[in-house]
């Protein structure tokens, strides 16, 4: 029996299993050829939303280019009867198997890393993973990439929402089809005061200091731990509905978060970064406006130019050439960041050279000739394979 994905409203509502795992193990082999497995690295990750994206290319990256324990931690749907699983369910099942084989420790917990509960089981399997590896239990990476609409707030009991919307003017915005490839005229109004509220204490940096405070409590991280959480700047042309929205919002409070946690450890040798991040299609991103034509610009641009990059290879990127230097690695300090003390791997995105060009494409699109000027084949392609499916080597 074939498979299809069936995608509604630019969102995709099943998965593929054989081309999930089939992706995974692509991206293994990548990082087992971009790593010589003699660099020093984390002995012991933990990765909070583990399952896909970012979250999943730093979990392989740890694991299979620095030889590292992990613990990964996501939220994920098991198959049933009348539905597939998440492709995260799949993604997970496929890393700790592949783990396994080749004598890696993992363990993967599913349910929400919003709650206290969550926190206390991942010290426990920071402790199993330590004593699988005869190490101490210490974890001396971790890594912060959660995406979630809902977030039950652990002190008061409340649930909070996240919404996509810019703050105090309407939004209008281009757009495509995935299905049809017709470009449409999407509108958004501005948030409210609670929804702006609600965005930052889901999506901004209080769950990531309580995690910290959880691991530090608990007496489980390295004396020269690090921790990373992933956002996005982008281009000035995106920024009413993202930056300079709820989401970007939400990325500052990260930002602050960040900045706090350094404060705290002034004078030790643990240290956090935000990273800023290339552009990348997630199913997040295919619902926003003007930012499925970005990309497909983008892609067209940074491919040309011989610089196009996914999760896989950024995350390469950001340990190999920032956290991970011989010279960073020994102290957190060599590790190279911007005046706002952030790590720019969006490096190559944000050149002057393919910023110019992927405007002048973005200007001229129409619908007539958006399939032969931007890579809509490429975005939708990515977005497929996050899903399973369009994967080579997967029928």
């Amino acid at each position: 029996m074939g498979m299809k994905p069936m995608i509604r409203s630019n969102i995709c509502l099943n998965a593929y299993p054989a081309g999930c795992e089939k992706a995974v193990r692509d991206q293994i082999a990548y990082v087992k050829a971009a790593f010589d497995g003699k660099a020093a690295g984390p002995k012991l990750a933990l990765v909070i939303g583990c399952s896909t994206g970012y979250g999943l290319a730093s979990r392989i990256a740890a694991a299979f280019g620095y030889g590292a324990a992990t613990v990964g931690i996501s939220f994920e749907k098991a198959p049933t009867e009348a539905r597939t699983g998440t492709p995260g369910y799949y993604n997970n099942a496929e890393f700790d198997r592949n783990a396994a084989a080749e004598g890696l420790v993992s363990v993967t917990l599913d349910g929400d890393a919003f709650s206290a509960e969550m926190k206390d089981r991942a010290v426990g399997a920071v402790k199993e993973a330590a004593a699988r590896i005869n190490g101490k239990p210490e974890v001396d990476l971790v890594i912060y990439s959660l995406a979630s609409p809902v977030r039950t707030d652990p002190a008061t009991g409340i649930m909070h929402k996240s919404v996509i919307k810019p703050i105090g003017e309407r939004y209008a915005g281009r757009t495509f089809d995935l299905v049809s490839g017709a470009i449409n005229e999407v509108a958004v109004e501005p948030a409210s005061d609670e929804e702006i509220a609600g965005t930052v204490k889901v999506m901004g940096g209080e769950d990531w200091e309580l995690w910290i405070d959880a691991l530090e409590t608990a007496g489980v991280l390295s004396p020269n731990a690090r921790t990373v959480a992933y956002t996005y700047i982008g281009p000035r042309l995106s920024w009413a509905i993202y930056r300079n929205g709820t989401i970007g919002r939400a990325k500052k409070d990260l930002e602050r978060a960040g900045k706090a946690i350094n404060k705290r450890w002034a004078g030790t040798g643990k240290a956090a970064w935000v990273s800023v991040n290339k552009a990348v299609v997630t199913r997040a991103s295919a619902v926003i406006p003007i930012i499925p034509l970005y990309i497909s610009c983008l892609f067209k641009v940074m491919k040309a130019m011989g610089l196009h990059e996914g999760c896989i290879e950024q995350i390469v990127r950001l340990y190999r050439d920032r956290l991970y230097t011989p010279d960073a690695a020994a102290d957190p300090r060599k590790v190279a960041v911007d005046g706002g003390g952030r790590i720019r791997i969006d490096d190559w995105e944000m050149r002057e050279d393919v910023q110019k060009e992927t405007e002048a494409l973005l200007t001229g699109i129409t619908a007539e000739n958006i399939t032969a000027e931007a890579d809509i084949a490429g975005f939708r392609h990515d977005f497929l394979e996050a899903h399973g499916f369009d994967v080579a080597g997967a029928d």
